[in-house]
């Protein structure tokens, strides 16, 4: 069976996604944080986020690394989240708000692909687990490097290669094989189609950065159990919803049964350690 890829739809189902997911993912966001962490920091450190840096963040979800960079450019600075989902972009601004950031922090409901900002008008652009999901990368990187200006840096965050990813690779494989989805097709997005060596450092090539890096980054996902990572997975992850989507309810239980036995093989004496590594890459225009 030959399935044609549509951008269009999958962007409709992808916003919808999280307009679902944002009460979740936002829940969650101290797990996050922990879990992201290292990644995140080293992010904004390649990207040159400092006090009085103008940065823009693409695919900013519920705001995590908007909220620290907010705090590296504080007071003069300034920052502006965008995301396709203004209902996961309104947590972020009452994140902001809470920790009285609100007059650094801006948000604007915005398809990465497309990003309508003056050109030349910010020092960083960062995107945290967020390239993986453009239908087109090119059109987003591309955006990207025209918001910067001269001598401006990218940073992103992407998910390494499906086999060390486990925490999530096992799921989508599961329900990959049970759902008789066929695999992505080079080029087409998902969590791990960024991940190979050289992928994302040739794709800012590319698009015009210069004095591209990156480095691989250990984040095992630490949760007190297996079930803890079922939930979470289950309550946030819309990708897995999407693909578990032409499956009945008992057909997506089992689906999940299936998974919970998978992970379980990563319990410990002290709890859940998933297996992920992510790839933070940079790029000066």
């Amino acid at each position: 069976m030959i399935v044609t890829f549509d951008p269009a739809r999958y962007k409709q189902t992808t916003r919808a996604q999280w307009e679902d997911a944002a009460p979740a993912w936002h829940a969650w966001g101290p797990t996050l944080e922990t879990w992201l962490g290292e990644a995140t920091t080293m992010m904004l450190d390649a990207a040159g986020v400092t006090a009085g840096a103008a940065v823009l963040d693409v695919a900013a979800g519920a705001g995590g690394q908007t909220l620290a960079a907010a705090r590296r450019v504080a007071p003069s600075g300034r920052v502006l989240a965008t995301d396709i989902s203004p209902a996961i972009l309104e947590r972020a601004a009452a994140d902001a708000a809470a920790e009285g950031l609100d007059e650094i922090v801006s948000i604007r409901e915005l398809d990465g692909e497309w990003l309508d900002v003056e050109a030349g008008t910010f020092d960083a652009v960062v995107s945290r687990l967020g390239l993986i999901y453009f239908p087109d990368r090119a059109a987003a990187l591309a955006g990207q490097y025209r918001a910067l200006r001269p001598g401006g840096r990218v940073a992103a965050v992407v998910y390494s290669t499906a086999e060390r990813n486990a925490f999530f690779s096992v799921p989508v494989s599961v329900i990959r094989r049970r759902a008789q989805l066929p695999a992505p097709a080079p080029g087409q997005p998902g969590p791990f189609s960024l991940g190979g060596p050289g992928v994302l450092e040739d794709a800012l090539r590319q698009a015009g950065f210069r004095d591209v890096g990156a480095r691989t980054v250990p984040a095992p996902l630490r949760l007190p159990s297996a079930a803890e990572c079922i939930r979470f997975e289950r309550e946030s992850f819309g990708a897995l919803h999407q693909m578990l989507a032409g499956l009945s309810l008992e057909e997506r239980d089992a689906a999940w049964r299936e998974i919970t036995e998978e992970l379980t093989t990563f319990e410990t004496g002290d709890g859940f350690e998933g297996p992920c590594e992510l790839v933070v890459a940079w790029g000066v225009k």
